[in-house]
């Protein structure tokens, strides 16, 4: 239990007498479960003030060979199981950072952050998989802790851990967390001219570079010379990082 207590942050801390308006839950979880039915993510919903996990989806990428309500058991000690332990000391400094950055935010505006890291999963049969994991609040104490929290799992097209970035609904702004300097970089999200998001747009749909050139009417050449602008505007070395980047920064 005192390894899982690392997880959690006196700036967060959810007692079990909290001030919390319960109503403004509901039935929630009937909402999730059918999200979780529509979606490729895995799902799962942290309650900060029981320490452990509500629901967790039944989608495999995150069970790593368990049931999930073998998972939900097990809450953070699921973790301790099967995230590479170095990773696991990353979690928890990330998990630091962001309740840190958190406790500056008003309290009418941290339902509209999020937050996206990768990590490295052990699966099943003992590989590694890299993830990427999104953390959003969901309900909040009368203090402006965050009570509950949704969270989505998907595989990563990353190559390493890491990769923090924190984003609000409606902003511009992004902050990346340096893992090394240990503080948080503010930046402004890439903007993608008309034709690089057409083109990128094609690719999610599955079009080749000649399909994509005869769609827009421009040569393959051409589809290639805007791909490689593209790749250098938002510092990846491929299409599926570039469609995983689009994805996590909300550019398609």
């Amino acid at each position: 239990m005192e390894r899982i207590k690392r997880f959690f942050n006196d700036k967060n801390e959810v007692s079990k007498d909290a001030d919390i308006d319960f109503s403004q839950s509901g039935d929630y979880l009937e909402a999730i479960k059918a999200l979780a039915r529509t979606t490729y993510q895995s799902l799962y919903v942290i309650n900060y003030q029981t320490k452990g996990f509500e629901y967790v989806s039944e989608n495999p990428l995150f069970l790593c060979g368990k049931t999930s309500e073998e998972v939900k058991e097990l809450g953070y000690a699921f973790y301790f199981q099967n995230v590479k332990p170095e990773d696991v000391e990353m979690l928890i400094k990330i998990n630091e950072a962001g309740f840190e950055f958190f406790d500056k935010i008003p309290i009418e505006e941290r339902k509209m952050y999020s937050i996206s890291y990768d990590f490295y999963l052990i699966n099943s049969k003992k590989n590694m998989v890299l993830v990427n994991h999104k953390l959003a609040p969901m309900f909040l104490t009368e203090e402006g802790q965050v009570w509950k929290a949704l969270c989505a799992v998907s595989l990563s097209n990353n190559s390493s851990s890491g990769n923090v970035m924190l984003s609000k609904e409606g902003s511009n702004e992004i902050w990346k967390y340096d893992l090394t300097a240990e503080k948080w970089e503010k930046s402004e999200k890439i903007k993608l001219s008309s034709r690089e998001y057409e083109i990128l747009s094609l690719y999610a749909s599955g079009l080749t570079i000649n399909e994509i050139g005869c769609k827009l009417f421009i040569t393959a050449d051409t589809v290639k010379f805007h791909r490689k602008k593209l790749f250098e505007k938002i510092g990846v070395n491929n299409i599926a990082e570039a469609l995983s980047y689009a994805k996590t920064n909300k550019l398609l």
